[in-house]
């Protein structure tokens, strides 16, 4: 698999402890905006053409899931048969995914286009952040850190996983999506779930909490099936979580009670999800990043989901999308992107059901594209993929659905679907700190 790596600065100190890792100088902040994108991502196309220059994105356009792209075919579709004439440009657990499902994976490749924008004051943000923002000593948290995007100039692997961590998703919001845990031959049944979260500058009564170690607030209350309604979690994401954990709580309908939930965290079982993702696979990857030392590997072109708006047609039900095995590939979208590459293993003193991990990182918006997970014993087990799309109303790059693929049982599980769940997502929304407390959760339990 080729990789490069990209002509910024500190490159040449990977290496070097991270107590020492500092923002980059003027001269190279400075770069942002001209032949770096203002998030940083290269903003010229490469060599032959196949990904285009950066420029500017998809405008702002309130048809959020009008598809632009409805009139093209792909240039060509990646099969079991085929898929050593492209083995440089797919990652392991791509592979994989052709060798568990030769009959029935497949990758239509499209034409690349580089759809991803944002609001100007996240751009201004991201190079507030380039020139101030350090990772703690010990690289578990931020200093100078402001809202989004930590570290558009990076300079080692856990600094381009921060940005993933910290990426914008439009600073508040209310979502309504379903998670499907999908049995090997196929049957499955929708989890209904409703989730409210603000990040600390976008709550109506900011100034009414502490914000200085919080990333943002976040309740999660399932709606269907019956068996689980009732059901809340409450979240408040910290920065640093090893030198304040991840506060959380739990309301437990039976018991009408809320209690602490210190478990909601690392390998800990993710919500409703049948034992089929760990807490830190919600969004590919979120919380802590202290159980492992993470390498940067280089950037490198791949094939990943992009553009999914064929995946978000409204007119589609969940029975089309989802089959035995994967996505239903006739409505999926893989598109020709550079991505940072960030492998992620296991400390020696530390526990985690993955020993090692691969992030492949799209360049253009900070958010994993492609996550392979490895086992203690360095066997290859999940694949994520994330179907990358641009909510151009809120200029939000974020994802249609999350795919977590299980190569040893033949299940998989599915999140952020929103075919059936009328807009699904809600940027407009703003909140109270009371909307994110113990007694708030207590209420929407009742």
């Amino acid at each position: 698999m080729t990789t490069y790596f990209p002509t910024t600065i500190g490159l040449l100190s990977l290496s070097v402890s991270l107590a020492v890792q500092a923002a980059v100088p003027s001269d190279q902040a400075a770069r942002l905006g001209q032949s770096l994108t203002p998030v940083g991502a290269e903003a010229q196309g490469n060599a032959e053409g196949s990904i285009p220059a950066w420029t500017g994105g998809l405008a702002r356009d309130d048809a959020r899931y009008a598809n632009p792209f409805a009139d093209e075919q792909p240039l060509f579709i990646i099969t079991a048969e085929n898929v050593e004439q492209y083995a440089d440009r797919l990652s392991p657990g791509q592979h994989a995914l052709f060798k568990r499902y030769p009959d029935s994976f497949r990758m239509p490749v499209y034409p690349t286009h580089r759809t991803a924008a944002y609001p100007d004051a996240v751009y201004e943000k991201a190079r507030n952040n380039a020139l101030k923002t350090e990772l703690t000593n010990d690289g578990n948290g931020l200093n100078n850190f402001n809202e989004t995007i930590a570290f558009p100039i990076p300079q080692n692997g856990l600094e381009v996983i921060w940005n993933h961590i910290t990426r914008y998703r439009g600073g508040a919001l209310e979502r309504t999506f379903v998670q499907v845990p999908v049995q090997s031959n196929g049957s499955f049944t929708p989890i209904r779930i409703n989730e409210k979260s603000s990040w600390p500058d976008y709550l109506t009564d900011k100034d009414s909490t502490d914000k200085d170690n919080i990333l943002l607030y976040f309740v999660q209350q399932v709606q269907a099936p019956a068996r689980l309604t009732g059901e809340v979690l409450l979240v408040h994401e910290t920065l640093n979580q090893v030198e304040q954990p991840r506060q959380a709580w739990t309301y437990n309908a039976g018991q009408r009670r809320v209690r602490r939930a210190p478990q909601i965290a690392y390998d800990a079982p993710g919500t409703a999800s049948d034992g089929q993702r760990t807490t830190d696979n919600l969004d590919i990857f979120n919380g802590a990043p202290d159980r492992y030392n993470w390498e940067l590997i280089g950037k490198q072109e791949l094939y990943i989901p992009y553009n999914s708006f064929k995946l978000a047609d409204r007119s589609l039900k969940y029975d089309d999308i989802l089959q035995p095995g994967h996505l239903n590939p006739e409505h999926t979208r893989y598109e020709l992107h550079r991505v940072w590459t960030v492998e992620a293993t296991l400390k020696d003193d530390e526990r985690h059901i993955y020993g090692k991990r691969v992030f492949y990182i799209d360049e253009d918006s900070w958010q994993i594209a492609i996550a392979d997970h490895y086992d203690t014993r360095d066997q290859l087990w999940r694949v994520a993929e994330g179907h990358a799309f641009p909510y151009r109303d809120a200029l939000v790059p974020w994802y249609s659905a999350e795919a977590l693929y299980d190569l040893q049982s033949g299940r998989y599980l599915v999140g952020s679907l929103t075919n059936e769940e009328g807009q699904g997502f809600d940027f407009t929304q703003r909140f109270k700190y009371s909307d994110f407390t113990p007694q708030a959760i207590r209420r929407l339990g009742r």
